[in-house]
């Protein structure tokens, strides 16, 4: 079960974090907040660069859109960047409701419609995995490509009992000690620590019901597989090393699309984008190069 529990937090779990102290820290310090509408709720985004082609950037668990700071830089001449806090994360609204994958992808899909965007590339780290996969299931003209970053296309094979024990942790009391020990587990690399404890730090500013929504989410038996199954669109796989990312995986990659960039960045943990942002972004815009998905 172990081995099972590290697996599924090193694919599906956990927020992105920029290098900076805080979330307005350089890569959308300034930029102007917008407000989708979403049913009865505001999602939270910000909007960066210009260009005719759009990258849109989805967190992960418990995250925010300040996570991305790091790519901004890297791509705001490259490309429009629309950086979204889904909702019940950062500064969207946080209902009390079912946190589904379904329900983020609806709130990305009215994110690019308030932006006026009409089809863009979708980057997700983490559980935005899931997310970019499930946009693509209910809009796939909207879709130019999908970028999976340290995140399975597919949902993980267990029983409803090990899903339960698994999300379990996120329903007790003492979940902030859990998450944290939990967390621990996510960053192998010695002297990730200071990144360590920022991630921390913000995944814990979000509610426990939303925590434990999104983890239901993704891993309750009545909610569907995200796995694509086809894309005709590019797909671009960015991974930190980790034995789930085996040649099995590398081939289900390849067998989705016949456009498949499949990249890793050695030496770093779960937060690739975060530990070597340098290496994560030049391997980023070489890929989305490739497939014409940025300006020169």
């Amino acid at each position: 079960m172990k081995s099972l529990i590290h697996t599924i937090g090193a694919a599906t779990l956990l927020a992105l974090a920029g290098c900076a102290t805080s979330r307005e820290s350089s890569g959308t310090a300034g930029a102007q907040p917008h407000f989708a509408k979403f049913g009865t709720n505001r999602v939270h985004y910000v909007v960066e660069g210009k260009g005719g082609h759009t990258i849109v950037f989805v967190h992960c668990w418990a995250g925010n859109l300040g996570f991305w700071n790091e790519q901004v830089p890297a791509l705001k001449d490259k490309a429009r960047l629309v950086l979204i806090d889904l909702p019940g994360h950062g500064q969207s609204d946080k209902p009390h409701t079912a946190y589904t994958m379904d329900f983020f992808a609806k709130a990305v899909l009215e994110v690019m419609r308030d932006a006026h965007v009409d089809k863009a590339t979708l980057v997700g780290h983490s559980m935005g995995v899931p997310v970019i996969c499930r946009v693509y299931k209910q809009a796939p003209e909207r879709v130019a490509a999908l970028v999976a970053v340290d995140g399975t296309l597919r949902k993980p094979k267990m029983t409803a009992e090990q899903a339960d024990q698994f999300v379990a942790r996120f329903r007790d009391p003492d979940y902030r000690e859990k998450t944290r020990q939990f967390m621990g587990t996510m960053f192998p690399v010695p002297g990730t620590e200071a990144v360590r404890d920022r991630v921390v730090s913000e995944i814990l500013e979000t509610p426990q019901y939303v925590m434990l929504g999104a983890m239901e989410g993704m891993f309750s038996a009545d909610q569907p597989d995200w796995d694509p199954q086809h894309l005709n669109v590019p797909l671009i796989v960015i991974n930190a090393p980790n034995p789930m990312w085996n040649d099995q995986y590398r081939d289900y990659a390849h067998g989705l699309s016949g456009q498949v960039e499949y990249r890793s960045v050695d030496g770093v943990g779960h937060w690739l984008m975060l530990e070597k942002p340098t290496e994560f972004n030049a391997t980023l815009v070489e890929a989305l190069a490739k497939y014409d998905l940025i300006a020169e």
